[in-house]
């Protein structure tokens, strides 16, 4: 009732003044007036249209346009307006994800905007009536004091700053984070770079939560965030959120998320006893992606969700195997799920661990082995699964990897000469091929470019040159020498082998 009356009066207003004054007094009693959203503001054009003579209405219609951000969804100058706006691209911004175009990526071809890769219209719309608005209105604009910002976990660096490029959008974002990995790492160099608190922000993104999820974890930091599954393709998800965003302001919880349909959802972490231990078996594991399910409690016990970093390092685990545990709760996921847990059978027997291995040949082996090489590079996939902090067993091939000595070439060009280059390509005494000789912690894996792989330093850190070099580039965190090489039969890939304790060093099982 009180919406109506404000807008009935505010009209009355305008047509008043339009019938005794300029249309610009009009449209300065029009642009001082924050008290109303950018709805009314439409509104108001259209009666407008039908009640005052064109010529007024031509130059009143095309003003209002330009100061209708002004009045965004905000009911008052006071309203809380977002210090960074956070976007995703794939399905957020632009349509369709980079990493459909595989027959461009083939051709090693690059997309072009409007023709392979697509904005919404309606952040299209949104982003050119705020570049206008500040154009025109400056410090009186409601962004006047907003900052943008890209983040995107795409593997398609290069080809998304050049789309940037080709849709103008290089200039408009103020920061922008672009590559595979953790959203909060993005959100943690935004709140870095830009000093502005996680409460302060607010982000759109088309993934909600599991694996590839991203508003549900940056939710935890403490920003605002918008699921928009189907990307900002109608402008009233955009002024939605920033009405939102001021009523959630005065609270500012944490674990809020503004969902598809406008609601606000808050997750709220239950309280859970730190030390209750449980026990059960294993009564589900899928080791590509690295999770199983507990079986435990009583027959009407939901099933405990795990993750295999909650197992102890360097473990194994099989279907049946026993295990104690303790309950946590999954944030990111809403979910409860098991924490430290212990196996009691099925891991090996007291004396031995079970422990993943990789396999390599001489001469790059040793140069792991010896600390020199600190990347690992291949075309396939065999380290993606596994997470940073995973820990193998480095294993040495039968053969002699044939790269014609170029590895010297890249050696030298670091100011190694002959004998330093000869002890860093040699094993110690009792350390030989068809032996796990070293364990290693890995790092993060990621995509390479043949420009990034061509790099001095790059190439230096993979022993090969970056034409020689896979495209998927797994860092190695660190590598010690067993306390004795262990005779183990290679395969293919990842593959698994029981190792006595003994020779492991001391602090990487505990």
């Amino acid at each position: 009732m009180f919406a109506k009356l404000l807008k009935d009066l505010f009209f009355l207003g305008v047509v008043v003044l339009l019938q005794s004054s300029s249309p610009v007094t009009v449209l300065g009693f029009v642009s001082t007036t924050r008290i109303i959203p950018a709805s009314l503001y439409n509104h108001l054009k259209n009666k407008i249209r039908t009640k005052v003579q064109q010529s007024h209405i031509r130059t009143l219609a095309s003003s209002l346009e330009s100061s209708a951000l002004h009045a965004t969804d905000a009911s008052s100058t006071s309203t809380a307006v977002p210090s960074l706006i956070v976007l995703d691209l794939d399905n957020t911004l632009w349509t369709p994800e980079l990493y459909q175009l595989r027959k461009l990526e083939r051709n090693k071809q690059y997309p072009v905007a409007n023709k392979d890769v697509k904005l919404f219209p309606a952040i299209q719309s949104i982003l050119s009536s705020i570049k206008k608005d500040l154009a025109s209105n400056g410090g009186s604009s409601i962004y006047s004091e907003t900052k943008f910002a890209i983040a995107s976990r795409t593997k398609s660096v290069e080809w998304a700053h050049d789309l940037l490029k080709q849709f103008d959008l290089t200039d408009f974002f103020h920061y922008v984070e672009i590559f595979p990995g953790d959203k909060k790492r993005h959100f943690a160099n935004l709140k870095s770079q830009s000093g502005i608190d996680y409460h302060d922000m607010l982000f759109f993104d088309d993934s909600r939560d599991g694996r590839y999820g991203n508003c549900e974890p940056v939710s935890e930091l403490g920003a605002l965030t918008v699921h928009c599954p189907n990307g900002i393709y109608e402008e009233k998800i955009w002024h939605g959120a920033i009405e939102s965003f001021g009523e959630w302001y005065t609270e500012k919880p944490a674990n809020t998320i503004i969902e598809w349909d406008g609601t606000l959802t808050t997750t709220s972490t239950p309280d859970i006893d730190p030390t209750a231990k449980f026990k059960g078996f294993v009564k589900y594991v899928n080791y590509d992606k690295r999770f199983g399910f507990i079986k435990y409690g009583s027959r009407d016990t939901k099933d405990m969700f795990f993750h295999f970093s909650s197992l102890p390092a360097g473990a194994d685990v099989e279907e049946g195997d026993e295990v104690s545990f303790g309950i946590t709760h999954d944030q990111r996921k809403g979910k409860d799920a098991a924490r430290d847990v212990e196996l009691k059978n099925g891991g090996g027997d007291a004396d031995t661990v079970n422990m993943r291995v990789f396999s390599m040949n001489l001469p790059f082996a040793a140069l792991l082995a010896n600390g020199y090489k600190t990347l690992e590079t291949r075309n396939g996939t065999m380290f993606t699964p596994y997470e940073e902090g995973t820990k193998m067993l480095l294993h040495v091939g039968q053969r002699i990897y044939p790269d014609g000595n170029r590895h010297l070439d890249v050696m030298k060009s670091g100011g190694l000469d002959d004998d330093e280059i000869n002890d860093l390509k040699s094993l110690p005494n009792g350390f030989g091929k068809g032996m796990a000789v070293a364990i290693v912690e890995i790092g993060k894996t990621y995509e390479t470019t043949l420009e990034e792989r061509c790099d001095p330093d790059f190439q230096r850190s993979v022993g090969a040159f970056g034409a020689d070099s896979g495209m998927r580039a797994t860092e190695i965190a660190r590598v010690e020498y067993l306390k004795k090489g262990v005779k183990v039969t290679g395969s293919g890939g990842v593959f698994k082998a029981a190792i006595d304790k003994s020779v492991i060093p001391d602090g990487w099982l505990g």
